[in-house]
């Protein structure tokens, strides 16, 4: 890329940038599409030598306990209640 670029590439987002900044920046660009490249390869999963292997790190969906269990434990510590449920303040 060249100085000539980058300084139309600032315009377009709107940065102000000399002809110094211009010149460096423009030697930079390679590095940084280069950088952007293997991110891109990377998310891309174009290699499959370079995949992670897949694992489940959650737990199996299944009942701790039964339903039920616990409702009355936790009702009895609430101030009040209706049935089996916890009563609150209408807020609306």
């Amino acid at each position: 890329m060249d100085k000539d670029k980058v300084i139309a590439l600032a315009k377009l987002a709107r940065i102000d940038v000399s002809d110094t900044e211009a010149e460096s920046l423009a030697h930079e660009f390679e590095g940084i599409l280069g950088y952007v490249a293997e991110v891109k390869k990377a998310v891309s999963g174009d290699d499959e030598k370079e995949k992670p292997a897949l694992r489940n790190v959650l737990r199996e969906d299944v009942s701790p306990h039964e339903s039920g269990l616990y409702t009355e434990a936790i009702l009895k510590q609430a101030p009040q209640r209706e049935g089996e449920f916890v009563a609150v303040k209408k807020i609306l």
